[in-house]
C-alpha cells in the first residue's frame, strides 16, 4: 500500500525520484513500470498491475455510457507508461508534466493502490481545502472513523 508524503524535486530533463519506500512496494510486486496519468489537475501514478484492472473494468463499462466513454478516453489517452531507471527515477512524458503544472518542487503522495504526483503548491492548496470542509459525511459514507 502506498502511503505518506514526500517531497521531490523534478530535474530538467523531467525526472523525478521515487520514494524508496515505494520502489520496495514495486519490487515486491515485481513491477518495473508504472502508468502515469493525468486526473483533476495532477497526476496518478499505478503499478502495472494495478493499471490492467482499471483497464478492465474501464473495457467492460465504457460502453454502457456516453459519460464513461469520455472519462475513459480522457485517462487512458493520457496515460504513459513510464519505467523505473537504476537510480529509481522515472521520466515524466511533457504532456503530463505540463498537465500537473510540474515544474520544480513536487509532491509524491500515497492513495492506498497507487500514488499521485503533484505540483507541491498545487497539494498544499489542495490539503488547505481539505482541512477546512466538514469530512464527517465523507467519512460515513466510507465508514471510517
Amino acid at each position: 500500500m502506498f502511503r505518506g508524503s514526500y517531497f521531490h524535486v523534478i530535474d530538467d530533463k523531467g525526472r523525478i525520484s521515487i520514494p524508496q519506500r515505494y520502489r520496495e512496494i514495486l519490487q515486491g510486486r515485481q513491477d518495473n513500470y508504472l502508468i502515469v496519468t493525468n486526473l483533476d489537475g495532477y497526476l496518478l501514478a499505478f503499478p502495472l498491475s494495478e493499471w490492467e484492472v482499471i483497464e478492465q473494468r474501464l473495457g467492460q463499462l465504457a460502453l454502457l455510457r456516453k459519460d464513461f466513454r469520455s472519462f475513459q478516453r480522457f485517462f487512458v489517452s493520457g496515460a504513459a507508461e513510464c519505467q523505473l531507471d537504476r537510480q529509481g527515477r522515472i521520466l515524466i512524458p511533457p504532456h503530463l508534466r505540463e498537465y500537473a503544472r510540474l515544474e520544480k518542487e513536487t509532491v509524491l503522495a500515497g492513495a492506498v493502490r497507487c500514488f499521485e504526483i503533484w505540483n507541491r503548491q498545487a497539494f498544499e492548496e489542495d490539503r488547505a481545502r481539505v482541512d477546512e470542509m466538514d469530512t464527517e459525511e465523507v467519512r460515513k459514507e466510507l465508514g471510517i472513523l
